[in-house]
């Protein structure tokens, strides 16, 4: 996972600013999806379960 992490940085990131947290975060679900297009491979997006809220 560290190199998948450090290979979004430094090709799918880098250079970007972002104004929030959610900002940085929907940058890193484009470019997972867009280095699975890249590649030939399939992403799929799932959500944890937040047992917090009601």
């Amino acid at each position: 996972m560290n190199a998948l992490w450090q290979q979004l940085k430094k090709h799918e990131i880098s250079g970007q600013m972002f104004d929030d947290e959610l900002d940085l975060a929907y940058a890193v679900i484009d470019g997972i999806e867009a280095r699975g297009q890249r590649n030939n491979y399939s992403t799929e997006r799932f959500k944890f379960n937040n047992h917090l809220s009601s």
